[in-house]
């Protein structure tokens, strides 16, 4: 597996100007995330998989960035245990995602 050190180095510097701890700490924060990233990718596309859909499906969060918005009262499609390395503990939450067909365009 490699690793693209630059994205790494960014985040770490960048949880390290948001006050997180030590320089030190705030490396190995990233360093977990960048290995949980393809761990989580697994596991997303598997539940996926299973849920027998096949467009696009993102979490509240990551349609919001996109521009999108989740339609009121619409049920995610399904859920999937996460590792939240960022934290730096390897705690895991319970992540949501939405299909695109349940999203609208955000009001300007």
């Amino acid at each position: 597996m490699t690793y693209n050190l630059h994205e790494i180095m960014c985040k770490a510097w960048k949880l390290f100007r948001k006050g997180i701890g030590t320089f030190a700490e705030c490396l190995h924060r990233a360093w977990n995330s960048a290995k949980a990233e393809p761990i989580n990718a697994q596991r997303i596309a598997e539940a996926q998989q299973t849920a027998g859909i096949e467009e696009e499906c993102r979490t509240w969060a990551d349609w919001k960035k996109q521009g999108r918005e989740v339609l009121h009262g619409a049920k995610a499609a399904f859920q999937v245990l996460l590792i939240y390395a960022s934290k730096g503990d390897n705690a895991s939450y319970k992540a949501s995602f939405f299909p695109e067909s349940l999203t609208q365009p955000m009001n300007a």
